[in-house]
């Protein structure tokens, strides 16, 4: 069972409580959960879709979700306003490579009855109901564009990153309701919460769309920095600056901005990827320093012209298995994945892929999971061998993977609430 099914089992054995005037029993809570199936959400950034897939085995697609419902509105109002429409147009052509951003992010509900997720075009964050298709609610984040969210352990606050207004804010995931917000740097971007719930990271990535890409021009890319804050008072903790860090240990022209990460199993160590980089880190939460560094091999047909990079990004996306063994990592400009000792940092195979945009782990922990975005697929590496067990075709552009809940019987929303290229 992933960590994550459990932590929702957990949750739905709190609702049931609650509506149950806290007399449901554990019998009561394992119906519920016997009634719900793990899958994976694939958010096709481009498409405005998201495929839900089995989370393990061979991955086939289960269904298929419209999270664009209310185009014609949203696209009413964003011509309306004449500085929407700029900033509209700003994401299609710089972040969005030519294209609309209509899916970055996505989780399940505690009961398995919604989508929520963030539409980077549209700046917002709506529930879909996955038996209708249609919207529960809509929430508009602060500034233009919404990025990247996060999971609180019980599945019911999600955190998300208003990249252009650099805060964070934090919703009731049932309700839509805003909890709370904070500062962050400049461009938040990934967003973690403890396995405790007490804490809550944010890595903000500061300006990736500009050409100014050689270290020696590095401070152009504004304030970047880890800010950690209480996850119930929003308050800050503590705030990391890398750079400090990076010049410690001779990184001197490393850059600063802090891209997909994952803690340790204990949380005693944090991996994460940096702009421009082939490679990752590892930084010693106590000790605040940075102890290892890994440098994965190049793609000798990768363009060495930094200002070719997607979004500065050469790689993007981390994960590790379930005994904190392994790490995966998507070498999204290098066109591979490869699995990673983590005792000895020495790389497997390097699995070819066409941009690998993030990484994550299947439902039974055997697998990493990452997306194609290149290729409009997804593909299944074993952790165990480093090599690759199969790739199953989702729709444009594929991003961000999540494991997630559905009913047992769900196979889809009703046609009705689909448009017709998408039935």
């Amino acid at each position: 069972m992933s960590v994550l099914r459990a932590r929702h089992l957990l949750s739905i054995a709190a609702v049931l409580a609650l509506t149950a005037g806290g007399t449901a029993t554990a019998a009561s809570a394992q119906d519920s959960s016997a009634a719900l199936r793990e899958v994976m959400f694939v958010g096709n950034n481009w498409d405005g879709t998201a495929d839900v897939i089995r989370s393990s085995g061979d991955f086939a697609r289960i269904g298929r979700i419209n999270v664009i419902p209310d185009k014609n509105q949203r696209m009413a109002e964003i011509n309306a306003d004449p500085i929407r429409w700029i900033y509209f147009q700003a994401i299609r052509n710089s972040v969005g490579e030519g294209h609309d951003q209509f899916v970055d992010d996505m989780y399940s509900t505690p009961d398995g009855k919604s989508m929520v997720v963030s539409r980077p075009s549209f700046a917002d964050v709506v529930s879909i109901d996955l038996a209708t298709g249609r919207i529960n609610w809509r929430f508009p984040v602060a500034g233009y564009r919404a990025d990247h969210m996060g999971l609180s352990p019980d599945g019911t606050r999600i955190a998300v990153s208003a990249s252009t207004a650099n805060k964070v804010q934090v919703l009731d995931i049932g309700t839509g309701k805003e909890l709370g917000e904070f500062a962050t740097g400049d461009k938040p971007h990934e967003n973690i919460f403890t396995k405790d719930g007490k804490y809550l990271w944010n890595m903000s990535i500061g300006e990736v769309n500009t050409s100014l890409d050689d270290p020696a021009l590095d401070w152009t890319k504004g304030d970047r920095h880890i800010t950690i804050v209480d996850a119930t008072t929003f308050k800050q903790v503590r705030t990391i600056d890398m750079r400090s860090r990076l010049d410690a240990v001779g990184l001197k022209d490393f850059s600063n901005a802090v891209r997909p990460a994952v803690f340790g199993p204990d949380e005693s160590k944090l991996y994460f990827q940096v702009s421009f980089f082939n490679g990752f880190l590892e930084y010693d939460v106590a000790a605040d320093r940075i102890t290892r560094v890994k440098t994965l091999p190049k793609n000798p047909a990768t363009s060495e012209d930094r200002t070719t990079w997607v979004n500065d990004s050469r790689h993007h996306g981390i994960s590790m298995n379930p005994a904190g063994t392994k790490l995966c990592i998507a070498g999204t400009m290098d066109d591979y994945a490869t699995v990673v000792d983590r005792a000895t940092l020495q790389e497997g195979p390097l699995v070819t892929a066409s941009k690998p945009y993030w990484a994550t782990v299947s439902g039974d922990g055997k697998d990493c999971i990452i997306s194609e975005s290149g290729a409009d697929q997804v593909t299944a590496i074993d952790f165990a061998t480093g090599q690759k067990v199969v790739s199953v075709p989702v729709g444009d552009h594929p991003q961000r993977v999540r494991l997630a809940h559905v009913p047992a019987d769900w196979t889809g929303p009703s046609a009705r609430a689909l448009p017709t290229g998408l039935r």
